[in-house]
């Protein structure tokens, strides 16, 4: 059973299923194998926000299409960002999961994702994504909505669309989707920091909790 730890005012619940024997849990064992396989924008380096030394790293497991992700990405994160990475304490990482029984265009809107990714425009795509969410979440094909989301992210018209048309990076979706709930996640957004998972659009306050004790614990050892 997964057990519950507090970090000043905010509740983590410790992922059961992440060991060090697992190949897929934790998400660092994942990233290091992607980076020595080369596999380029699809890998987490395209969808990392903050120093590669950090000493805190957060993987927020998120869908486009969620509102509470929305929440998330235009209100917190802006905050989180400023605070935290570009301070060098923390580093972010988006993986997908897609609530498609939920939300019939997240995996869609994913795999454009992945495939602005390829082209190093994976954060601009997904500012704009959660931005425009109530105008290509309804639609019965989003497909065009999202291409047109592409021109304003600075992208290779025809490289993306030859990109969401064959479906390149919907291999890449899954993989992160079943990640994500081999950690635990079974909602969205649910962020693993460090073994744990914060679970839910919670308040910046939150956040700052979490992230100021484990910033505060794991920089002591490390003076020691």
């Amino acid at each position: 059973m997964p057990r519950a730890v507090f970090a000043g005012a905010a509740l983590l619940v410790l992922a059961s299923g992440a060991t060090q024997s697992d190949p897929l849990v934790p998400f660092h064992l994942v990233e290091r194998r992607n980076r020595s396989a080369n596999q380029g924008g699809t890998a987490l380096a395209a969808r990392t926000k903050g120093r590669p030394d950090a000493p805190v790293t957060v993987y927020e497991m998120s869908d486009f299409q969620c509102p509470y992700c929305r929440a998330f990405a235009l209100g917190t994160m802006p905050l989180l960002e400023r605070e935290y990475v570009q301070a060098g304490k923390v580093r972010f990482v988006y993986i997908n999961l897609p609530l498609s029984s939920l939300h019939k265009n997240a995996a869609t809107a994913a795999e454009v994702a992945l495939c602005a990714a390829r082209q190093q425009r994976f954060w601009p795509m997904h500012d704009l994504l959660f931005r425009h969410q109530d105008q290509w979440a309804p639609l019965a094909s989003p497909q065009a909505s999202l291409l047109a989301l592409g021109d304003s992210a600075g992208l290779d018209h025809a490289q993306l669309a030859r990109c969401v048309a064959s479906r390149a990076t919907a291999a890449d979706v899954r993989a992160d989707s079943e990640r994500a709930r081999r950690a635990g996640a079974t909602s969205t957004p649910t962020f693993y920091i460090e073994g744990a998972l914060l679970e839910g659009a919670a308040p910046v306050t939150v956040f700052r909790a979490v992230l100021d004790s484990i910033y505060q614990s794991k920089t002591a050892a490390g003076a020691r």
